[in-house]
């Protein structure tokens, strides 16, 4: 869209209220398990209750034997019907090693799916499940990814080192920059695993029919598309055979991206018995069985001369895949990586990655996907650095910016940065957040004993790549009808699609309807992922749109129909800053975050009060990783939290004003100018958390405290400061 059509917009850029919200907040949306089909029967499966052992027998016999139960299958029963799940290479060294349908020889974490019953009704095929019997033998557990990389105990034979993804890049001389280097700051950072936590749990429901020789499966989901490519592989059936339908879903945060082995089996029992066939994800499952998110060990230094100013990075990324992979699995320690120098001229850097098996249920994208944990670490090295060097950490930050006369900028590890304004963006979120006041503050604080912390941190987005497909019908009465291959879970597609419509054909978004989410009516695409659904999904609406529009302006009468497919030239990359302002208990060890600011730059902004939505919705969803949520393991490899009593997200309760400011910069790789918001607060505020606590702990001589900063583990370091004090 050009710059004369963005200044006359009418609806590019308002605030509009979600059109779809009245579905949802009346009962009208459907859900998954909303589907009742004639003749549906239900499925259930059974789940290894350890972490790690070699499968003797499975016995179904009761099982079978219960009343409505129609069909019990094991591993050994599909094995000649099944395919593998396919696995996305992501440029780097990755094993084979895909999540099986149904377990086999042995079981690699506590939740693994080793068996499906298939009855008349949830509760029998429930009760069924639970008298399959897995007879096994327990085998020793890798927990820890040190543990795990020496070997004692290998989960795959085609991986005897545990190792299921290398990668590794050296650019410019970091030997010699480090050699040179006036100061250089180390620091092993540990991320612990997150459940997605999404409101709605996975669901499918398959109805197959036998006369088209046709399989049609409703998943809940994050799009058709890539549903539909892992669903193909799996059941060994062509695209043309296979239609995937996501209707409304409720939340993802990147859990729903690609199928499980769930979806599948509902689909192969659907075929078996030629009726439709149900499952409904429990809470339980969901903490057990869905792909969890982060789970990094990463050891990182920054070299820097006498002024400063950042020489190189270097860094060994430990990732925790978990026991098999998914088809993106390799893919948020990549993303990580390759952001490893963030917003700063670094002009040297060397980062290997190695991706770990290890006895837990796989990782994979959780809302950010790489973004945060290549923050967390970056960030947490200037702060560290910042104190060494006895500069101002604004100061030592404002010293190594990439400035915007830069762009583009190719980053040693890989990137093309599109464009920025990253000074511009640091110094909005200063006087967003008032620092000037918050430092006062914190002097007087600390004049009384109390520990306050400001921390402040800036990050890199990369926009999802690839491409999108797209098509238009102005229909004879007026209406116009928007297909598009990214699909909704949230982030307000039927708005903002229909404010980028309504621009260009000079109607009311009202009268605009969006569809998505069907494989047989949107055949081609690639679907919702890494805030890509405006940049690259709006950019294909926009060409369609234009096409229909010049059309109608040469006379054609409705109704006028045009598709199209856009694709960037190269991701394109949003940034932002965060300022958190936080008290940390001392008698309790509780942190009390105060106040957040966000600056973020995600380019052209459609609709800021839904990108705003987007920010302090991911910034609370930081402030439940900083504070509460990880998944621990005991030491025989079993969850420590398995429902949502166990595993604490946040509450309204603990969120604290959020202070939100969208910048525009736009990107010169789309029509729209557009780059993406939906992930920023979770990428920016966790490093701007952790930077405040350590920034709290400081007087106490307290170097470093990892996530999640719950009031134990922080309490801790406060005792064992205390006591070396003494």
């Amino acid at each position: 869209m050009s710059d004369s059509a963005t200044r006359t917009s009418a609806w590019i850029g308002r605030a509009l209220p979600r059109f779809e919200d009245e579905r949802f907040l009346t009962g009208a949306a459907k859900y998954v398990d909303d589907l009742q089909l004639p003749g549906m029967l239900h499925a259930a499966f059974a789940r290894s209750p350890v972490a790690h052992a070699q499968i003797r027998a499975i016995n179904t016999e009761a099982a079978r034997a219960v009343p409505g139960v129609r069909l019990v299958l094991t591993a050994a029963e599909i094995a000649d019907e099944v395919g593998a799940f396919p696995i996305n290479h992501a440029e780097a060294d990755v094993a084979e090693i895909p999540h099986p349908v149904l377990a086999s020889e042995r079981v690699r974490y506590a939740g693994e799916p080793f068996a499906v019953v298939v009855a008349e009704s949830a509760a029998a095929a429930v009760d069924a499940a639970e008298l399959v019997q897995l007879d096994f033998e327990q085998l020793p557990v890798a927990i820890e990814l040190d543990d795990a990389l020496r070997g004692d105990v290998v989960l795959h034979n085609d991986a005897p080192d545990n190792v299921l993804v290398r990668w590794h890049r050296a650019e410019g001389d970091v030997e010699g920059a480090f050699a040179r280097a006036a100061h250089v700051v180390r620091q092993r950072i540990r991320m612990p695993r997150l459940v997605a936590a999404a409101l709605e749990p996975r669901g499918a429901v398959a109805a197959y029919d036998a006369s088209a020789d046709l399989l049609t499966i409703w998943i809940s989901a994050q799009d058709q598309h890539r549903q539909l490519v892992g669903l193909s592989a799996v059941l060994r059936r062509s695209p043309d055979q296979l239609r995937v339908v996501v209707p409304d879903v409720g939340g993802a945060f990147g859990s729903k991206g690609v199928p499980g082995p769930e979806s599948a089996l509902v689909g192969l029992c659907a075929v078996r018995l030629g009726q439709p066939v149900k499952w409904t994800e429990t809470r339980t499952e969901n903490m057990l069985a869905t792909y969890q998110g982060r789970g990094a060990d990463v050891d990182a230094e920054l070299a820097l001369n006498r002024d400063g100013q950042m020489l190189a990075v270097r860094a060994r990324y430990l990732a925790d895949l978990g026991a098999y992979l998914y088809a993106t699995t390799p893919v948020p320690a990549l993303t990580a990586a390759k952001l490893l120098t963030g917003c700063y001229l670094i002009p040297a850097a060397e980062v290997e990655v190695v991706g770990v098996a290890t006895t837990k249920v796989p990782t994979g994208p959780y809302r950010g996907a790489g973004r945060p944990e290549a923050a967390l670490v970056l960030e947490r090295l200037v702060d560290i650095a910042a104190r060494e060097l006895a500069i101002d950490p604004v100061e030592l930050r404002r010293r190594n910016l990439i400035p915007k006369e830069h762009f583009p900028y190719t980053t040693p590890l890989g990137f093309v940065y599109d464009s920025g304004d990253y000074e511009g963006a640091l110094d909005a979120v200063l006087a967003l957040g008032r620092v000037d006041a918050a430092r006062a503050e914190q002097t007087a604080a600390r004049g009384e004993g109390r520990l306050v912390g400001v921390g402040i941190a800036l990050y890199v987005e990369r926009i999802g790549p690839g491409w999108e497909s797209a098509g238009v019908t102005v229909e004879a009465d007026g209406r116009v009808v928007c297909r598009t291959g990214s699909s909704t879970h949230g982030q307000g597609h039927e708005t903002t699609y229909a404010q980028i419509a309504a621009d260009v054909l000079g109607v009311d978004p009202t009268a605009v309807e969006v569809r998505w989410g069907d494989s047989a009516e949107i055949p081609e695409g690639m679907g919702t992922f890494a805030s890509r659904s405006i940049t690259v999904g709006g950019s294909a609406l926009l060409l369609a749109l234009q096409d229909v529009r010049a059309q109608l302006d040469a006379g054609a009468t409705p109704p006028v129909t045009a598709s199209a497919r856009f694709e960037l030239a190269g991701p394109a990359f949003s940034h932002g800053a965060y300022l958190a302002f936080l008290e940390i208990e001392r008698a309790t060890g509780e942190v009390l975050i105060q106040r957040i600011a966000a600056a973020d730059d995600c380019g052209r902004v459609i609709n800021p009060l839904l990108a705003e939505g987007q920010v302090i919705g991911a910034t609370v969803q930081a402030i439940g990783e900083c504070l509460y949520e990880q998944v621990g393991h005991d030491e025989y490899g079993q969850p420590l939290a398995v429902n949502l009593y166990d595993y604490h997200v946040p509450t309204a309760f603990s969120v604290p004003p959020i202070a939100s400011e969208l910048r525009e910069t736009p990107s010169p790789l789309n029509p729209l100018g557009a780059k993406g918001v939906g992930e920023a607060g979770s990428i920016g505020a966790p490093a701007a958390i952790a930077n405040a606590v350590a920034d709290a702990l400081t007087p106490l001589g307290v170097p470093h405290v990892d996530l999640p900063f719950t009031s134990s583990r922080v309490w801790e370091a406060l005792r064992v400061a205390d006591t070396t004090r003494k």
